[in-house]
């Protein structure tokens, strides 16, 4: 008897959840209303640790997790109600997922596109909508909902580690990039989340560092960029910063959220915090910041007390679960989109290729170029056969190659010097084995560090052998840089020592020949250029160009494209 009871109940609830409305654009306000405390705080807590006190909630993370590996978060899902979990992911110059998966033989790759400043050099919102809406396709065929991208905060201190993420040190500029970037990714039926929001003009300390700003400089500079791209593009969501601005977490900042982003701007769109941006959860929410990331089970608690004493009132907390209820419906895994895992890469590469030419910037330019077809070039610098194609942490991108540049000017017609590549080869040799060691112990979040520099006896060598068996020279300096640090003055700003006697040795050998010596900067930010840009004959600032840098270096050098990027950070004299 009491068998057929259980059996009968089990059936009658089956029953009554299959009666249950399941969520849809319509009926938002009816299912909000059938939601349960509990469901309301969880849905407003990313999904990624839930289950850290609560082992029953294993399998239904694992599984989300699983939907798309590697992406950065996906929201809690409310089975009952018709509510799936939708998957957001990094970043700003391409996709970034997980290239391999347990189970798998294949990789998924995503392409590695420019940096922001470099396309912010372009001065085309056209070319950059273009490009974007490439990103938005691999964001829709490799199952993401939301891309964490663009950043756009300023370049406010030219040392940020995060500069090549962000577009300029002007508003107008920056913002009408950004607003660019989003309707590109957004054409294609994803969402974008533009970021930082506000002020984060630094990565060292940057979950303790508050930066302090009057009313008039946070709306006519660092407020402003953001105010045209909401304007402008209308992005899905908005991710606060992790600093302090003026003394409050911006995500706890109501004034900041609520009065100008929502009230002054007529933002409606849902604000997620950075991954463990914040402190309060209740002030959170209270401050419409609607989704808290990565999630864990003491903000839902916190989230849950706050409701139960009265500090969260139940209409705050019913506009965040609807903005994220409407986010939700939005989206493609919520319209049953069945992606391919198989966007158009080759196509994608072709795009990557035209944006990095065309944002690439000349600085110097004494009869130098373009390049004669067939000329014979020597290349100098470690990092002409291994060139840096984008920064580090959330801004790197899983992409399946980079081409070098002794690749691109071989395969653009040029003629390589054979004993300047021979003495570099045999270096690298050497070199590579010793940094594969180094760079082990850092981690993928940090990025690998450059190679050394050829010896100094040996450089003048090869610099003398080549001036006199190749036409020109080419000088490759590179950068790297990422979240979480900052540059230095020291060897980063200021050019090393190695690469001051770098340029000496070569300008001295090829000018001594009446020969030219042009400089190649794959950098993450501005260097200095006014102490030595008067001893080469041009210099090439060809930022952090994505996977296809020496393809698209070599069009630059050798004419094909013609140099019309504008710098949009200031270079200092």
């Amino acid at each position: 008897m009491k068998r057929v009871l259980l059996i009968a109940t089990l059936l009658a609830f089956v029953s009554c959840v299959k009666s249950l409305p399941q969520l849809n654009e319509n009926n938002i306000e009816r299912v909000i209303k059938l939601m349960t405390a509990e469901e309301k705080a969880r849905l407003l807590v990313f999904g990624n640790n839930q289950y850290e006190e609560d082992s029953t909630q294993v399998d239904m993370i694992a599984a989300c997790k699983n939907i798309v590996p590697g992406s950065a978060g996906f929201t809690y899902p409310i089975w009952r109600l018709g509510i799936p979990s939708i998957v957001m992911a990094d970043g700003p110059a391409g996709l970034r997922i997980a290239a391999t998966r347990k189970g798998s033989d294949r990789t998924f790759y995503c392409t590695g596109f420019p940096v922001g400043s470099l396309l912010s050099s372009t001065w085309d919102v056209n070319l950059v909508e273009e490009m974007s809406a490439a990103i938005g396709e691999e964001v829709l065929e490799y199952g993401v909902d939301v891309l964490l991208a663009p950043g756009q905060n300023l370049h406010r201190n030219p040392l940020c580690g995060r500069n090549f993420e962000y577009f300029s040190e002007d508003p107008l500029l920056s913002g009408k990039i950004s607003a660019a970037y989003v309707r590109g990714v957004q054409s294609v039926g994803v969402g974008t989340s533009v970021k930082h929001f506000a002020v984060n003009n630094s990565e060292v300390n940057r979950l303790s560092c508050d930066s302090r700003v009057s009313l008039r400089a946070a709306r006519e500079l660092y407020l402003k960029n953001f105010e045209i791209t909401i304007r402008e593009s209308s992005p899905w969501t908005v991710m606060t910063s992790y600093n302090y601005l003026n003394g409050r977490y911006t995500s706890e900042d109501a004034g900041l959220l609520k009065g100008i982003l929502r009230g002054d701007w007529g933002y409606g769109g849902v604000i997620v915090s950075d991954w463990g941006g914040g402190y309060d959860a209740r002030a959170q929410i209270a401050a419409s910041n609607d989704l808290l990331a990565p999630g864990h089970n003491w903000q839902v608690k916190a989230i849950l007390a706050a409701m139960q004493n009265g500090k969260l009132s139940e209409k705050d907390i019913d506009a965040c679960v609807r903005r994220v209820l409407e986010l939700i419906v939005k989206t493609p895994r919520f319209k049953g989109y069945e992606f391919s895992n198989n966007p158009n890469l080759l196509s994608h590469a072709k795009i990557a290729r035209k944006a990095a030419a065309d944002g690439m910037v000349l600085l110097e330019n004494r009869s130098a170029l373009p390049l004669q077809e067939g000329v014979k070039v020597a290349m100098f610098g470690t990092n002409s056969y291994k060139l840096i194609a984008g920064g580090t942490g959330a801004g790197c991108v899983n992409k399946a190659y980079t081409i070098s540049l002794d690749k691109g000017l071989a395969e653009s017609g040029f003629t390589l010097d054979v004993g300047t590549d021979e003495a570099y080869r045999e270096f690298l040799d050497k070199e590579r084995m010793r940094m594969e060691e180094v760079n082990a112990k850092r981690g993928w979040w940090y990025g690998d560090l450059p190679f050394d520099e050829l010896p100094e006896a040996k450089l003048r060598k090869t610099a003398i052998s080549a001036a006199s068996s190749a036409d020109v020279a080419v000088i490759t300096l590179v950068r790297q840089a990422g979240e979480g640090r900052d540059r230095l003055v020291k060897n980063d700003f200021n050019l090393k020592p190695s690469e001051i006697s770098l340029i000496n040795e070569v300008t001295e050998a090829f000018h001594s020949k009446a020969k030219k010596v042009i400089v190649v900067l794959n950098v993450t930010g501005v260097v200095e250029t006014a102490s030595w840009k008067n001893k080469v004959d041009g210099i090439l600032l060809a930022w952090q160009p994505g996977q296809e840098a020496g393809y698209a270096i070599a069009d630059i050098l050798g004419g094909v494209v013609n140099p019309s990027g504008h710098l949009p950070v200031s270079f200092p004299v």
